[in-house]
């Protein structure tokens, strides 16, 4: 776990040290944007002195990195914001929406994966049909259409917006309700498919055949035994769900008008908000990291041979 950590935060210093070094190129237009359209070349030059981009990339960056790691993370140069507690509100919209997404797809999955591995015949084809139309159909085409039905047409939930959970829960839910849908569908795609093939491997295997003969139930060899087994690569799925979901979130927030961090990234991207966008790229690569660190524990857990590789 130590060895996995510390590849961890040489990726993020990495991706982060890519990033600053492309955003190099972006030094005069962000001063530029922040005096006008009239600015003169001097006042341009005044305003990277005062911003600090006139140094060499790379000293700016080990300027940023040391601020960084002692949890200064600058100011938004266009709203004055501290970029630290502007992440972290957005970030727990994001999240909420996310994390009750993934939650979901679990669930569905894991039933539907284990019901079409082991009963097979209309079940298991019914399963392979859901996860084809999951697969097939995108996100955003799921977003319009359960907004012109759920939002429009029948009024039950609405069509954007977002309400804290500490403001009203009853409302909280009603606003993450599309969102949520529109996320975990492909999600609940992709994962099924992944359990009941790993699902129908293991029922296959020579100590499944052997539980049987010893008059193990098949509800207890099923759940207790398979999905055990199976449970292993079902949450490295997961994992990449997680970031499939979290990168999703971009568009889901703006269709929504969720305020996250998904539309926050956005619109710091568009404006050349460096502080901004070196600290949303910062906290999206620790979010990863710390997600795949939680997978292999609990890979670990249920298989101890995972634990030596």
């Amino acid at each position: 776990m130590l060895r996995r950590l510390g590849t961890g935060l040489v990726l993020a210093v990495l991706v982060t040290l890519i990033t600053f070094t492309l955003l190099g190129s972006s030094f005069d237009d962000v001063a530029s944007s922040l005096l006008g359209s009239g600015a003169t070349p001097e006042a341009i030059q005044d305003q990277k002195v005062r911003m600090g981009t006139d140094r060499p990339v790379l000293v700016q960056y080990a300027d940023w990195l040391s601020h960084a790691l002692r949890g200064d993370f600058g100011v938004s140069y266009f709203t004055a914001e501290p970029v630290r507690s502007a992440i972290s509100v957005r970030l727990g919209v994001t999240l909420s929406v996310v994390l009750a997404a993934l939650l979901v797809t679990a669930v569905i999955s894991v039933v539907l994966g284990v019901l079409a591995a082991s009963r097979g015949g209309v079940v298991d084809r019914m399963a392979q049909g859901a996860s084809l139309i999951g697969f097939l159909v995108p996100n955003l085409l799921i977003a319009i259409a359960l907004v012109y039905l759920l939002a429009i047409e029948l009024q039950w939930l609405p069509a954007t917006g977002y309400t804290s959970f500490a403001e009203n829960p009853g409302r909280w839910a009603a606003s993450i309700t599309i969102p949520v849908t529109a996320l975990m569908i492909p999600g609940i795609a992709n994962l099924t498919a992944q359990i009941r093939g790993a699902m129908i491997g293991e029922l296959r295997k020579d100590y499944i055949r052997t539980l049987r003969t010893r008059g193990i139930s098949t509800r207890s060899i099923v759940l207790r035994h398979a999905l055990r087994n199976a449970a292993g690569p079902a949450l490295t799925v997961l994992s990449l769900e997680f970031v499939q979901m979290f990168g999703a979130a971009l568009v889901i927030e703006k269709v929504f008008a969720l305020p996250g961090f998904g539309s926050y990234a956005f619109d710091a991207s568009l404006q050349g908000d460096i502080p901004l966008i070196m600290g949303i790229t910062l906290f999206g690569v620790l979010l990863v990291i710390c997600v795949n660190l939680a997978v292999d524990l609990v890979n670990g857990w249920l298989n101890p041979k995972a634990r030596v590789h």
